[in-house]
């Protein structure tokens, strides 16, 4: 006999294991399917830490969902009993009118968000591992910092599994449909399932898994780099925090040392889009190269000289790019029992909490007391 859930959550990376939470904690008879372990580093969520900023340069409809993702944050650290987020503050860097620069000013005056502006010089003099050209603006904002994404995502799945959830791990969906009854009919390499509402959080798999996602929702191979500090004081969680900065080089992010559990130590950094490279995540390699290194150490020996010492990790992720680079959060053309969280572009982890609860909403009840305007999969047009 086919076994029947009330929804059914596809993979179990940042955005699917909070979502099986808020199902879960809900009441709802949930099932989640990862294809792999959890967590796992062949994906989007892995890398020991991810940044966490309020001022938000992307769009300014993005600040009520960050504020909730800091709620939900807080919330999940209370019931976990384990911290998740380390507040570090962040610093949004460029020239006076770069994007990075003008629109975080401009998230933070609009929202009222406590910040400072400092020229390269007071930033230096504050935080003395910055080391940035002259003409360099930054936004320091107290509330930004990192969270650990492995342990959000134990966090996430531990805490459903305790609400009633049933997890299945290293099993691979082959696909689904909707029945007369309306009820969807999912396949796996081990059986089929039955279920009111399917969940699709497949990350760089997304189009694989939801069809009209197609050229939508575009895997590209990313490379980030641990390098040991020449002067380790100075890359602290208390003396370094996070940053994003525009360079006639790119856009590059940075994240200070952390290693608590002996983890990997040492200043992290990666540069978005890397060398803009599009993949197949079943195919993709997974070793990083001598030219992944080279970028990313001539970026640091340029702007942060000082943590710039042995490298002494690497890793291979993936971005999952819309064309506007913002978020899909929403349910499928004819098949509202089916919602898909794609397209998270580089910038979507921190808002993982807050995406966990909208699908949840989009599961349960088909809308959301959230705006999701902007991430209605509608406006990226119709698949070729």
């Amino acid at each position: 006999m086919t076994k029947r859930y009330d929804a059914i959550v596809v993979g179990l990376g940042g955005m699917g294991s909070a979502a099986l939470y808020h199902l879960a904690k809900r009441g709802l008879h949930a099932l989640g399917i990862e294809q792999f372990e959890i967590p796992h580093q062949l994906g989007s969520s892995h890398g020991l830490t991810r940044i966490i900023r309020l001022a938000y340069y992307e769009d300014l409809s993005y600040v009520p969902l960050l504020r909730r993702s800091y709620e939900l944050w807080a919330a999940l650290e209370r019931e976990f009993g384990e911290p998740l987020f380390y507040q570090t503050g962040s610093i949004d860097m460029g020239s006076e009118d770069s994007e990075v620069f003008s629109g975080s000013l401009r998230s933070c005056l609009e929202n009222n968000f406590a910040h400072e502006v400092l020229n390269s010089r007071q930033l230096r003099a504050r935080f003395p591992a910055y080391q940035m050209p002259a003409e360099t603006m930054a936004v320091f904002q107290p509330q930004g910092g990192l969270l650990l994404p492995e342990r959000c995502i134990s966090a996430h799945t531990q805490l459903a599994r305790h609400h009633g959830a049933e997890i299945h791990t290293g099993e691979r969906v082959l696909g689904w449909e909707i029945l007369p009854d309306e009820s969807v009919r999912l396949r796996s390499d081990r059986g089929e399932y039955r279920a009111e509402k399917l969940v699709i959080c497949g990350g760089a798999w997304a189009s694989k898994l939801a069809p009209p996602l197609a050229g939508k929702a575009v895997p590209e191979r990313q490379a980030l780099i641990w390098l040991a500090p020449k002067r380790p004081a100075w890359f602290r969680l208390d003396r370094f925090p996070v940053w994003n900065a525009q360079v006639e080089e790119g856009r590059y992010y940075g994240l200070p040392e952390y290693n608590p559990g002996g983890e990997t130590p040492g200043m992290k950094l990666g540069r978005y889009h890397h060398l803009e490279e599009n993949c197949d995540p079943d195919t993709l390699g997974r070793a990083p190269n001598t030219e992944d290194e080279a970028l990313l150490r001539s970026f640091a020996e340029r702007y942060f000289p000082d943590g710039t010492g042995d490298t002494l990790d690497m890793a291979i992720c993936m971005f999952t790019n819309t064309p506007d680079e913002h978020f899909v959060l929403d349910t499928l053309p004819g098949a509202p029992q089916v919602s898909v969280a794609a397209g998270f572009s580089g910038h979507g982890f921190k808002m993982a909490s807050v995406v966990g609860e909208i699908m949840a909403d989009l599961a349960q009840r088909g809308e959301t007391r959230h705006d999701i305007a902007l991430h209605r999969l509608s406006r990226l047009g119709q698949s070729a």
